[in-house]
C-alpha cells in the first residue's frame, strides 16, 4: 500500500459510518399523547396551514413574469405533483409521528450523511421561506402607505441592478423578521392563539377576493388582445408549476399532529390528501379572478391583489385585502418559526450540529440562541434578497427533500421488517410472518421467467434498479426539458435518447415490481408502489430542472457548506459515533409497526457484531 493513501477496509468503514442509521426509543403509554383529533379536524389543520402562500407570495409573479392567465394551469401541475409527494409523505407521517420527520425518517431509513442533507435542507427551507414572507408583509403593508416607504430608500439609498439580490435595502422586511423571532422566544403558547386568528382572517380575505373578484371579472383580459391566455408557452406553465410547488408545503402541520389523530393509518394520509386538494382549488379560482379583473401584464408582482383592485377602482377593497395579507403572512412566519426549532434542536440533540441550538431557556422551553441567530440570518436574508429568487429556492429546496421522500419509500418497501417486539414469537401472527417471502427476493412465480436475477442476494437487484431508475429519470427529464437549448442533436439522436431513457425507466420500474414487497396491515403504505414514488421522483426532477443555473448553483453552494459543517463537525460528535465500540460497525435498524405504537425500531445486528452497549453507557468522542 502507498504510504499516505488509507486502506480499503479504512474506507470501507468511513462509509459505512455515513450511512449509519439512528435508533428510536420506544416511548411508554404515559408520553403517548390523547387521540382526539378526528379527519375533519386534521384537514382543517392542513388548509391553515397551507392556504396564503401561494396566493400573497406567488400570484402576482408568476402571473407577470411566469406564466399569465395560464397561471391556474401551473397551480393544477403543481397539485399533482404535490399529490404524489403528500402520498409518500404520509407514510412518513404514520411511521414516524414526530417533529422533524423529514430528518428523523431519513435518518432511522437511510443513513446520516442523507439525514444530515435533509435537515440542513430543510433549515434552507426555513430561512428562504421567513426571509420571502418578510418580503410579502412589508409590500403589502407598503401599499397600504401609497408605497412610500419604497419611495424613500430608492430615494436615499438608490437601486440595485445585481442578480438575485433587490432592487433596494428592504429595511422593513429585515425588522419584521427579527421582531417575528423575539415574539417567538417569549413562547409558543403566547404566539399559538394568535396564529388561530391570523388564520381565520385569511380564509376571510380569501372568500372576499374570490367573490368581489369574479362580479369585477373581464374575460377581454384573457383573449389574443391582452396576450392570450398562454403567452409564455408551455415552458412559461411548467416554470410557473415549479415555483408554485412551495405553495402546498404547509400539510406538515398535519404530520406534527398525527400523535393526537385517532386513527392515524385512515386520518393522515386523508386529512392530507383532502387538504392538499382544497387549497388547489382555492389557489385557481383566486388566480382566475386575479388575470380576470385586469390584465396579466399590468399587475404589480410584488402585491398583485391589493394592487388589482386599486386599478378597478375599489381602492378600500384594496386597503382591506393588503390588511388581510399582512396577517395572514404573520401567521405563515410565526408556523415557520415554529417548526425551524424541531429540525434544528434534533440535529443539534443528535451531535449533528453545534450544541448551543439544542439548548432551551428554562421558562419557554424555547431554544432562544438558535432563534436568534436563525432570525437574524433571515433577516439579512430579507433585506437584500429578491422576492422571486427567494421563492425559487424555496421550491428548490422543497422538490428535493420530496424526491428524498419517494425514494426512501422506495428502499423501505423492499427491506425485511423483523417481528414487532410486542409478537410472541410462537404466535400465530408470528409464524405467518416467518412463512412469508421475503422482501427483497424476486417473487416466486416470474423466477422461472428471470432466472438470470434469480442468485442475487435479497435487496442487491432492488438497490441497482433503483439507482437506474433515478439516473434514467434524471436522463429522460434532461432531455424532456433542453431539447431545444442545452441539446444540439440531430432529430434521430433526439429520438433514440429519448426512447433509450424511457425504456431504462420502464425496464427498472418492471424489475423492482417483480420483487416482494414488505407489507404492513397496521399502517398506511403508499398505493401502487413502485410506480406511485417513481411517478414522483420523475416529475419532481422535471420541476427542478425549470430553475435557473444561478439558482442551482447558488443552492449547491449551500449544500457545500452543510458538508463542510458535517465533516468538520457533525461526523465526530454523532451520538451514534460515541455509541460505536472501537472497531465494530453500528448496529443497523429498522422502522417496524407496533400494535400499540405507531413505530417500533428494532435491531437486526450482524452475528459478527458485538453485542451492543447498555442504554445508560455512552463513550467519550471517538473519530470517525
Amino acid at each position: 500500500m502507498v504510504l499516505g493513501l488509507p486502506s480499503t477496509a479504512s474506507l470501507a468503514r468511513f462509509c459505512q459510518k455515513l450511512n449509519r442509521l439512528k435508533t428510536l426509543k420506544e416511548p411508554t403509554t404515559e408520553t403517548l399523547p390523547q387521540r382526539h383529533l378526528t379527519t375533519l379536524q386534521l384537514t382543517l389543520l392542513g388548509v391553515g396551514g397551507m392556504v396564503g402562500m401561494g396566493i400573497y407570495l406567488l400570484a402576482g409573479t408568476m402571473a407577470k413574469e411566469m406564466a399569465g392567465p395560464a397561471l391556474l394551469v401551473s397551480f393544477g401541475v403543481a397539485a399533482m405533483a404535490s399529490l404524489l409527494a403528500t402520498l409518500c409523505y404520509a407514510e412518513f407521517a404514520v411511521r414516524v409521528p414526530c417533529p422533524g420527520i423529514f430528518y428523523l425518517f431519513t435518518y432511522v431509513s437511510m443513513g446520516e450523511l442523507w439525514a444530515f442533507l435533509i435537515g440542513w435542507n430543510v433549515l434552507f427551507q426555513c430561512l428562504i421561506g421567513g426571509a420571502a414572507v418578510a418580503r410579502v408583509c412589508s409590500t403589502y403593508l407598503d401599499a397600504i402607505f401609497s408605497h412610500r416607504i419604497r419611495s424613500f430608500t430608492v430615494t436615499h439609498v438608490g437601486i440595485w441592478q445585481v442578480p438575485f439580490l433587490a432592487q433596494y435595502p428592504d429595511f422593513l422586511a429585515a425588522g419584521i423578521a427579527v421582531l417575528a423571532s423575539l415574539f417567538i422566544t417569549c413562547g409558543a403558547r403566547v404566539s399559538s392563539w394568535l396564529n388561530y386568528v391570523f388564520s381565520a382572517i385569511n380564509l376571510v380575505i380569501i372568500l372576499f377576493i374570490i367573490i368581489l373578484g369574479f362580479v369585477l371579472a373581464r374575460p377581454h383580459n384573457w383573449s389574443a388582445e391582452e396576450g392570450g391566455f398562454v403567452p409564455f408557452g408551455f415552458p412559461g406553465i411548467m416554470a410557473g408549476a415549479a415555483t408554485c410547488f412551495y405553495a402546498f408545503e404547509g400539510f406538515g402541520i398535519i404530520a406534527a399532529s398525527s400523535k393526537e389523530a385517532q386513527t392515524p393509518k385512515r386520518a393522515v394520509p386523508m386529512a392530507i390528501t383532502i387538504s392538499v386538494g382544497v387549497v388547489a382549488g382555492a389557489y385557481i379560482l383566486v388566480c382566475t379572478v386575479l388575470t380576470l379583473m385586469v390584465p396579466w401584464h399590468s399587475l404589480d408582482p410584488d402585491s398583485a391583489f391589493a394592487d388589482a383592485f386599486h386599478q378597478r377602482g375599489y381602492s378600500w377593497a384594496g386597503y382591506f385585502v393588503a390588511a388581510g395579507s399582512i396577517c395572514a403572512m404573520t401567521s405563515v412566519l410565526l408556523r415557520i418559526l415554529h417548526f425551524l426549532p424541531q429540525t434544528m434542536c434534533a440535529m443539534a440533540i443528535d451531535g449533528l450540529f453545534f450544541q448551543v441550538f439544542a439548548h432551551m431557556q428554562p421558562r419557554t422551553q424555547v431554544p432562544m440562541v438558535g432563534l436568534l441567530v436563525f432570525g437574524v440570518l433571515m433577516a439579512f436574508l430579507a433585506l437584500l434578497l429578491d422576492l422571486q429568487a427567494l421563492v425559487r429556492f424555496l421550491s428548490i429546496s422543497a422538490l428535493l427533500a420530496y424526491t428524498f421522500v419517494a425514494t426512501s419509500i422506495i428502499i423501505l418497501r423492499f427491506q425485511k421488517a423483523p417481528p414487532s417486539s410486542s409478537q410472541d414469537s410462537g404466535s400465530p401472527e408470528g409464524t405467518e410472518q416467518d412463512s412469508a417471502p421475503e422482501p427483497g427476493q424476486l417473487r416466486a412465480a416470474l423466477r422461472p421467467y428471470l432466472r438470470f436475477l434469480g442468485g442475487c442476494r435479497p435487496g442487491a437487484t432492488v438497490a441497482w434498479a433503483l439507482g437506474v431508475l433515478v439516473a434514467s429519470a434524471i436522463t429522460l427529464d434532461f432531455v424532456l426539458v433542453f431539447q431545444d437549448t442545452a441539446l444540439h442533436l440531430p432529430p434521430w439522436g433526439y429520438t433514440l435518447l429519448l426512447l433509450l431513457s424511457s425504456a431504462t425507466f420502464l425496464l427498472s420500474l418492471l424489475i423492482l415490481g417483480a420483487h416482494q414487497q414488505q407489507r404492513l396491515p397496521d399502517t398506511f403504505q403508499v398505493p401502487m408502489v413502485p410506480l406511485t414514488p417513481a411517478l414522483s421522483i420523475l416529475l419532481n426532477i422535471i420541476l427542478m430542472l425549470q430553475m435557473s443555473y444561478l439558482t442551482w448553483l447558488s443552492f449547491s453552494i449551500w449544500l457545500l457548506m452543510g458538508l463542510v459543517v458535517y465533516f468538520g463537525y457533525g461526523i465526530w460528535h454523532s451520538k451514534e459515533n460515541q455509541q460505536e465500540q472501537p472497531g465494530v460497525m453500528a448496529t443497523r435498524y429498522m422502522v417496524v409497526p407496533s400494535s400499540s405504537l405507531e413505530v417500533t425500531v428494532q435491531a437486526v445486528q450482524l452475528p459478527s457484531q458485538a453485542p451492543a452497549q447498555e442504554p445508560g453507557h455512552i463513550e467519550q468522542p471517538t473519530s470517525p
